[in-house]
């Protein structure tokens, strides 16, 4: 049998149809001249429809954002391409014309000419204080932003500041007192330490990842601490939006990864969603590269000279082993990665949010505990039993499906902990659990409550002995 050709038609390009191809896409063939409009023409359909406060145009002569505009840079291959294709697209006009002002279409001042955001920043997260293997990277990612992106501001913020307060002020974040939650219980009861017991942001975050009980608990962590620092400096910056280097191939890992840790009610904001921080302007996390595949990246790199640091790789789980598949996969079956982004792009969740997860800051679904408690196996005959106190509250009613199990599901091969298993919070969810209108209690206790005072029947489910039964339905026995 005859191997199928990578490409469907002719080796020549399709768009121009007269030089030869150099790259082929999804058996399409593009020559070295046509390809960089390709990407133009993606990231522009991916990004611009989002730029406005109000959607009415996707041409760029009507763009305007109502904030600044800010890039998370890892380091990585997407975020390298994304960097380099928002600098060419967007501001490369500003730079022509702070070089050649005399020569600028219609002067400096004419609206052409008028950037899109008054501001742009990019921001390196550096996670090396969580892992001692690690090197520090930041005076690197600051020379090559410095050097090739003139255009940009370079804000660096590392893991632990998610853990320290003198940043938490900084952003603008109300003030809280430190929240340890016990990561040996289901329920995640949690107390409020008035003294600074642990002061030192480095130790909480350490005491954090080696609270949780897996090395996908682990990746699953660091990428929700990133991904809320990365926000909250966004929002402290006056941004509008936030911008991602999550090429196609990324998107469809991080989907079907999101979706095996427990995280398919909140499955389309990892495409796109707006943060909203107490009712202030939104910020639109916006991924434009989510049409551009790993290979585009690679070749545009490529072409273009562009200087890839890399990511630095801790501990990895389910997301390692997801990457690994897809990557196989979409070597021969190369429309895997955009059919799995269709099919989740078409996904919506059946129930409205019932908040916000304290953690992750995402839709939080209501009565998921109550779910899961009727289809899990939550203790064994060697597990601890957990007595509740009602001088404790649980954390685990603000919590969603996915964090929940991040911070308890443990396995066979779960990482040794220690016997207290003290989880510090980060400096927002516990500011969330001391807001005043923050409820400790569940959503069924709270709308039990409401049934009670207005006169009604409660329907609570408790354990009671037999000769209470037999006293309830006395009036009913034939004797």
């Amino acid at each position: 049998m005859s191997r199928r050709p990578k490409y469907d038609r002719d080796i020549r390009c399709i768009k121009c149809k007269v030089n030869n191809g150099k790259i082929v896409v999804r058996h399409a063939v593009y020559c070295k001249e046509c390809f960089p409009a390709l990407l133009n023409s993606k990231v522009k359909r991916s990004f611009e429809p989002f730029i406005n406060s109000k959607p009415e145009s996707s041409r760029k002569k009507s763009l305007k954002a109502s904030g600044n505009l800010f890039i998370g840079f890892s380091g990585g291959l997407g975020s390298t391409v994304l960097l380099d294709l928002i600098s060419r697209i967007y501001f490369s006009n500003k730079l022509e014309i702070k070089s050649q002002e005399a020569k600028a279409r219609g002067g400096k001042d004419h609206p052409r000419n008028e950037p899109v955001w008054k501001k742009a920043s990019v921001c390196y997260v550096e996670i090396s204080a969580g892992f001692p293997e690690m090197v520090d990277r930041t005076d690197d990612v600051r020379r090559l932003i410095e050097e090739k992106y003139e255009a940009f501001e370079f804000i660096p913020v590392r893991l632990e500041d998610a853990f320290d307060p003198k940043w938490w002020d900084k952003a603008g974040g109300k003030a809280a007192l430190d929240v340890i939650a016990n990561g040996n219980s289901e329920d995640l009861f949690f107390s409020t330490v008035c003294g600074d017991s642990i002061s030192d942001p480095t130790a909480k975050l350490h005491s954090y990842i080696s609270a949780l009980p897996t090395r996908t608990a682990v990746d699953s962590g660091i990428r929700t601490l990133t991904r809320l620092l990365l926000l909250h400096t966004a929002h402290h910056n006056q941004s509008s939006h936030l911008l991602l280097g999550t090429s196609l191939t990324s998107l469809s890992i991080g989907l079907i990864s999101s979706i095996s840790q427990g995280g398919g009610y909140s499955v389309r904001e990892e495409s796109q969603e707006e943060w909203n921080p107490s009712g202030t302007s939104p910020i639109r996390l916006v991924r434009p590269l989510q049409e551009i595949t790993m290979k585009e990246c690679s070749i545009w790199a490529w072409w273009n000279g562009l200087q890839v640091l890399g990511r630095e790789k801790h501990q990895q789980g389910i997301g390692a082993l997801t990457k690994n598949f897809i990557v196989g996969l979409e070597r021969d079956y190369p429309s895997t990665v955009s059919t799995i982004a269709r099919t989740c792009a078409k996904l919506t969740p059946k129930v409205g949010a019932g908040g916000l997860c304290i953690l992750c800051e995402r839709p939080l679904q209501p009565g998921v505990q109550e779910w899961k408690s009727s289809i899990s196996i939550r203790a064994t005959t060697n597990s601890p039993s957990a007595v509740p106190s009602p001088l404790l509250k649980s954390l685990t009613p603000h919590l969603c499906y996915s964090c929940h199990t991040t911070l308890t599901s443990r396995s066979s091969k779960s990482i040794p902990s220690s016997a207290s298993a003290s989880l510090v919070l980060p400096l927002w969810a516990s500011a969330h659990l001391q807001e005043p209108s923050n409820d400790t209690r569940s959503i069924d206790q709270t709308v039990q409550e409401e049934v009670k005072e207005a006169g009604t029947d409660v329907w609570i489910a408790r354990k009671v002995g037999r000769d209470e039964m037999k006293a309830s339905i006395g009036d009913f026995l034939i004797e």
